[in-house]
């Protein structure tokens, strides 16, 4: 950005500046960094990037490399869409959920499953008893996804899943709601997660092993490649990476080599990366760290436009371009003092609007005590409605780029991204990394790492280990499902097994193990097991039958 004759003359003013002035206000404390462990200096100046070559390093949003944005005007044209996670015991209650924050001001419906959902048991399974729509929505075969969108429309808006190993069911039976409602397949707009490895080591709500699991993405990607045009069929997820221990750069990292590792087999398959590459995208934890996330938003941006150009030779720039969600809370929220979690959801998601995300939830302030309450779900939609609309930050696209220590901090988590991306391709792949163990080892060591920086106070948390109050907290009105949730439900099951006509779902999801068995894409197959209305459980269990269960291997 400068010459050299000009970086050398402020090189020597900042000794001159160290030794004559900084001196003589000493820091709080000896020594500073980012939340990751990133070492900060005082001040950074021209120094600090004196390599950056502002066309090919930051360039202008909407184009190669994407670092101030993936699309040029940003929240300019269009405002980030306002996806709060949603669900909660019956696919009925949620229902009802939805349509209170839709009318609040959400613009993008995300359904979250309870526990058995998410790892694909039916609601009587004998391990799903006390979980059933607990921490999500229950949902069991197409007659719940029925209920789930009764008077919403499928068109007009975007639909969100949080499923991953239970991707096929799920989907298919979104697909089967669409066709019977006439909608094609074609207008769908929405996401799937779908990223099944870091469900192994980070979400640990798994099913199949992780060889198995990528193949069952990469029939997906196959399947959507064809028939899927406006849906998002993968959403690689970083948050639990981030949110089980990880630093910044173990958050970008896994998720990247993950991302690796599924491309590689889709390739192998005769899958063409610009058939997929602008079907995937990306959601990030947002952690307290204000800067360090701004920074990382944009580092990822330019690691995935290098990775799809210059890795995989993707011709589509819509390949290149990394289109992400991002959601606060997780580790970051805390239950003491409830409401300090607002004030983190609301830098968290001043930092995600900076960093150029085009979706976003703050995590509701009482979700450290329960899912959320209707009061809770409505403050996290107005503090983002606050932002886009208050706050300015909206008004220009990437404010911060120039800044000295914004580029470099930017550069810094980059080169630690690729040493990481690195670390894991030398071990053999995200896949191996798995089954090896690598992977937990790794968050393990970092959350120990954290925590005890939390114990010695080298890292204060507000209300947890300093400015704790001596009164006696008063616990906000938290929201409770009931009992009674689960056994209409259960109800509803016993119901739906007992009218359907069991001999055809049997010979669906015979049809079904003999294409896995042939190592066929069983997407189609399990469209058409939903269809007769066969079971999550039902559909999963046959694939199990195939491809087996993860066993995750000890890290002690």
């Amino acid at each position: 950005m400068m010459d050299r004759k000009d970086i050398r003359r402020i090189e020597e003013r900042r000794a001159v500046w160290e030794q004559n002035t900084l001196t003589k206000t000493p820091p709080r404390k000896k020594g500073f960094a980012t939340i990751s462990g990133i070492p900060l200096r005082d001040i950074y100046t021209p120094e600090d990037v004196a390599g950056l070559d502002y066309l090919n390093d930051l360039g202008f949003p909407g184009e190669y490399p994407f670092t101030r944005g993936a699309y040029a005007p940003m929240n300019r044209g269009r405002a980030w869409t306002i996806r709060q996670v949603v669900g909660v015991g019956t696919a009925k209650e949620t229902n009802q959920r939805h349509k209170f924050v839709m009318k609040t001001g959400q613009t993008g419906m995300s359904n979250d499953f309870d526990v058995p959902t998410c790892i694909g048991l039916d609601s009587d399974h004998p391990l799903a008893e006390g979980e059933v729509g607990r921490v999500g929505v229950a949902i069991d075969s197409l007659a719940d996804m029925e209920a789930l969108y009764e008077d919403i429309p499928l068109e007009g808006t975007s639909h969100s899943f949080t499923i991953n190993h239970p991707t096929l069911p799920i989907l298919s039976m979104f697909l089967n709601l669409a066709e019977k409602r006439g909608v094609p397949y074609a207008s769908l707009r929405g996401t799937t997660q779908n990223d099944p490895l870091k469900e192994c080591f980070a979400m640990k709500m798994f099913s199949f092993p992780p060889r198995s699991s990528v193949k069952l993405l990469v029939d997906t990607w196959e399947f959507a490649s064809k028939y899927l045009p406006k849906w998002n069929i993968t959403n690689m997820n970083g948050y639990p990476t981030r949110d089980s221990g990880g630093t910044v750069y173990h958050e970008l990292g896994f998720t990247f080599a993950a991302a690796i590792n599924y491309f590689d087999e889709a390739l192998k398959r005769g899958i063409s990366v610009d058939a997929i590459a602008p079907g995937v995208s990306l959601m990030w934890y947002v952690h307290m760290d204000f800067l360090e996330e701004i920074a990382k938003f944009r580092a990822m941006r330019r690691i995935w436009a290098k990775i799809m150009k210059e890795r995989y030779q993707a011709k589509n720039p819509k390949s290149w371009q990394l289109r992400m969600h991002a959601q606060t809370g997780g580790g970051a929220y805390t239950y003491q003092q409830p409401e300090n979690n607002i004030v983190r959801g609301t830098i968290g998601g001043m930092a995600a609007a900076l960093g150029g995300v085009q979706s976003m939830a703050i995590a509701c302030f009482d979700e450290a005590l329960s899912i959320p309450s209707e009061n809770a779900h409505r403050l996290s939609i107005r503090t983002q409605q606050i932002i886009c609309h208050e706050s300015g930050i909206a008004n220009v696209v990437d404010p911060f780029a120039g800044s000295y220590f914004m580029e470099w901090l930017t550069n810094e988590v980059e080169q630690r991204t690729w040493d990481v991306i690195k670390d894991i391709e030398d071990r053999g792949g995200m896949a191996k990394c798995v089954e090896t163990g690598y992977a937990d080892t790794v968050l393990t060591e970092q959350a120990y790492r954290y925590t005890r920086a939390v114990e010695n106070k080298d890292r204060i948390v507000v209300g947890v280990n300093e400015f704790v109050s001596d009164e006696l907290e008063e616990e906000p009105e938290v929201f409770r499902v009931t009992e009674e949730t689960e056994h209409t439900q259960l109800a509803s099951l016993r119901k739906l097994k007992a009218t359907r006509n069991n001999q055809e779902v049997e010979k669906r999801l015979d049809d079904l193990r003999r294409a896995a068995e042939k190592n066929e894409n069983v997407t189609p197959y399990c469209i058409e097991a939903s269809k007769v209305y066969a079971t999550e459980g039902e559909i999963m269990q046959a694939l199990r039958d195939i491809y087996g269960e993860f066993k995750p291997p000890s890290i002690l």
